[in-house]
């Protein structure tokens, strides 16, 4: 709901959200001021308060991004590319990169002082390095913006379907400073874009606006605010953001909460949203799968938690001691490469596979079957559901109920098996080996604006990966050359 300038709210008022009556709180009333406005979130009786400077803030950035696209669509392709070769060169070049390593630095010391997380945060030489291939790789893309996707001739008339740009994206990232080299991809299809990034990455964010971003604009010759930061440290403002119904696509990406409001803000508002929150990778393993084959898989998908770190192992409920041993030895390989000690929440009574990972030195927890449905939120030790099914048919019945319907492996060298999880896993992501390859980067050599699960994330096709080049609408031309046609 608004308010208008001069409202105040008081302890106790009622305000209709959705289906539900919910009472002011007497908290929310004294922070209230007149100005401010409320966002209710009916699917779950939330009140939001939106203070009238952060949504001041988003009205503005989306009126200077919504400029921007109008200019864009008059400028060509070769100053995107020359905006993201030099986007890649002040990443490149230390003298420009030097003050936003100290940036990125001082949000880690302030992250640490303040118990948060920081293993998403760091701008590494590797994430330093992954950045600036991203950009090379949308210098080298080709746009796919006035394509034809289809094209009907009949007497008197011809229609086109063509690519075209979509409008203003805006993206809400946790702390990672790479969104700036994936989400920059929307302009290679012809849009702006406003960011808004989680607090503690905001003055790595600042610093790559002004020493990388604004550069690269304006060597390249691009409207100043094709590209726009949100400079707040508020949730509200991205609130506010996602409320405009301005926006031509949201985009949403970190914990499976604050994905879910934010989605319900945008949906709420008219505006499609594209959510990437929960995540977590399902491994089935089948007795005909090569021991080298498990053991590696399992260990190369527990290097690090991401959303396609996996999150529950399948285990053939028939299985000799050897795979039980390889099992605990991967997890084991894994935490040890990090320093740490592994945890597996075990789901059913398995002695003989508790005592293979105690011998590894790996912590056992006993677990109920509804903890298959739980993404492990870890930060150094790996942690990780196993279960057992004795069919194949068994475990995709597990996934379809309980996983996430993201990622699934299955390891086995049975086709007829390969070919039931394909045919019945509901997951956008199918493979036969370790889960971390489903990474647009990685595996598409197009940087991503985040993976999809089905979080109303799939907005028609059924693949989760989206990128900037896939960022685009479908406008119909027609041509008449018949004066007399008519219906």
């Amino acid at each position: 709901m608004g308010t208008q300038p001069d409202q105040k709210l008081v302890a106790g008022d009622r305000i209709l959200v959705g289906s539900r009556i919910i009472a002011v709180s007497a908290d929310l009333a004294a922070r209230f001021q007149p100005g401010d406005s409320l966002a209710g979130i009916a699917e779950t009786g939330e009140i939001l308060h939106i203070p009238a400077a952060e949504a001041s803030l988003a009205f503005v950035a989306v009126s200077e991004a919504t400029n921007a696209f109008a200019q864009l669509q008059s400028i060509p392709q070769d100053a995107v590319t020359v905006f993201f070769k030099t986007f890649a060169k002040f990443l490149e070049e230390d003298e420009s990169f030097s003050p936003i390593a100290e940036a990125n630095l001082a949000d880690l010391v302030d992250a640490k002082n303040r118990g948060r997380s920081t293993t998403r945060l760091e701008l590494s030489e590797t994430m330093r390095a992954d950045m600036i291939a991203g950009l090379r790789m949308w210098a080298q893309a080709e746009t796919s913006i006035g394509a034809i996707e289809l094209s009907v001739e009949r007497s008197g008339l011809s229609v086109e379907a063509i690519r075209a740009p979509l409008g203003v994206v805006a993206f809400v990232f946790e702390g990672r400073p790479n969104v700036f080299a994936d989400a920059t991809g929307v302009l290679r299809s012809g849009n702006s874009v406003v960011f808004r990034i989680g607090s503690d990455a905001l003055r790595t964010a600042q610093a790559i606006m002004k020493h990388a971003v604004q550069p690269a604009l304006a060597v390249s010759g691009l409207p100043s605010d094709a590209v726009v930061l949100l400079e707040s440290r508020a949730h509200a403002a991205g609130w506010a953001l996602f409320g405009d119904s301005r926006l031509a696509l949201a985009v949403a990406r970190g914990s499976g909460s604050a994905v879910a409001q934010l989605g319900a803000i945008a949906r709420q508002s008219g505006v499609p949203v594209s959510l990437h929150g929960t995540g977590g990778a399902w491994m089935i393993v089948r007795p005909t799968a090569d021991s080298n084959w498990i053991q590696s898989c399992v260990r190369w998908s527990l290097d690090r938690k991401v959303c396609n770190t996996l999150n529950v192992l399948c285990l053939p409920k028939l299985r000799d001691a050897e795979l039980n041993h390889l099992v605990a030895e991967a997890i084991a390989e894994a935490a040890k490469a990090r320093g740490e000690s592994g945890l597996v929440h075990l789901v059913g009574d398995e002695p003989e596979l508790i005592t293979a990972l105690e011998n590894a030195s790996v912590r056992v927890e006993r677990s109920t079957e509804s903890d298959l449905a739980t993404e492990w939120e870890w930060e150094s030790n790996p942690e990780l559901c196993i279960v057992s099914a004795e069919t194949i048919s068994d475990a995709v019945e597990l996934f379809n109920r309980y996983a996430p319907h993201f990622i699934v492996s299955l390891l086995s060298n049975d086709d007829q098996e390969h070919g039931e999880v394909w045919q019945k896993c509901n997951a956008p992501f199918v493979g036969n080996g370790f889960t971390r390859w489903v990474d647009g980067q990685f595996a598409l050599d197009k940087p991503e604006l985040g993976l999809s699960n089905w979080q109303f994330g799939r907005m028609l096709g059924r693949s989760g990966v989206l990128s900037g080049d896939s960022v685009y609408s479908v406008r119909l031309r027609a041509r008449q050359s018949d004066e007399k046609l008519h219906r």
